[in-house]
């Protein structure tokens, strides 16, 4: 039977690094007080255990969800891990050990302290990422659609197939301001990439025409007698609002980047 230690898992933030936590904590026969990433500062008041990832282990625990609990828990647990829910790795793993003893009905235990904060967390990235699916904008430089956002969750993944089917044939990058992070995409190929920093594009006249255009018809269709701020703030966030071309003043050019995507200002982890 297992206990809880007095010990802290260190782990390299991947989820793969999480599975081997959650192997580590079987094959030890012992539950950690937290498990934490690289950028987080331990405490030397209690002893720290670094896991190491070992893709073997990882696959062993990865297949054995679906296996012996179900593909909706998966699924479940994969987007529990791109939440930014702060204790998400250690309740990750309490989860799976409920879920392994349980079975799939483990999803219906609503109520349960360590269920119910992991579900909330995904209702909020589901959330977030269907708002962005509305309230991202994206600016036209040298035939590439880029767009910056700054998400609480890593919706990235969650917002990849959306945009790939609707800009099949386009070139675009939205940049995650919030994790470091850019979806880039060319016709049928995309990646998520680390991105250091993103220096959005000055951009040229036809753009900055087209921006007016969209700020001016936002401004031009709202009804001013039955202005609602409080409304308004509850369907559009003010937190999303920076990024948005029609809260964002008048654009003016400054210079022009270089020719073609491949040389998009952008610093590479």
């Amino acid at each position: 039977m297992s206990a809880t230690a007095a010990v802290i898992y260190n782990y390299d933030g991947s989820f793969e690094g999480l599975l081997c936590c959650v192997f580590e904590s079987y094959d030890k026969k012992e539950i950690p007080l937290a498990i934490i990433g690289p950028d987080y500062r331990q405490s030397m008041l209690l002893a720290g255990k670094d896991i190491l990832t070992d893709p073997m282990k990882a696959k062993r625990v990865q297949s054995s969800i679906p296996k012996k609990i179900s593909y909706e828990v998966y699924e479940f647990v994969c987007q529990a891990f791109l939440t930014c829910f702060p204790e998400k790795e250690l309740y990750i793993l309490l989860f799976l050990r409920q879920a392994y003893k349980c079975g799939p009905q483990i999803m219906n235990r609503l109520t349960d302290e360590i269920v119910y904060p992991l579900y909330k967390a995904v209702q909020h990235l589901q959330k977030e990422s269907h708002l962005l699916k509305g309230f991202i904008r994206f600016s036209v430089a040298n035939q590439v659609l880029i767009s910056e956002i700054g998400p609480k969750n890593f919706v990235l993944p969650l917002l990849k197939q959306h945009f790939m089917e609707r800009y099949p044939e386009e070139r675009f990058l939205i940049y995650d301001k919030t994790h470091q992070m850019g979806l880039l995409y060319q016709p049928y190929q995309s990646r998520i990439v680390p991105i250091d920093a993103l220096e959005m594009p000055e951009f040229d006249e036809t753009e900055i025409q087209f921006r007016q255009l969209w700020k001016l018809f936002y401004d031009t269709i709202e009804i001013k007698g039955r202005h609602n701020e409080k409304c308004r703030m509850t369907q559009m966030p003010k937190r999303y609002w920076d990024y948005m071309t029609e809260f964002q003043s008048a654009p003016t050019l400054r210079r022009k980047i270089p020719n073609g995507p491949e040389k998009l200002p952008v610093k590479y982890k």
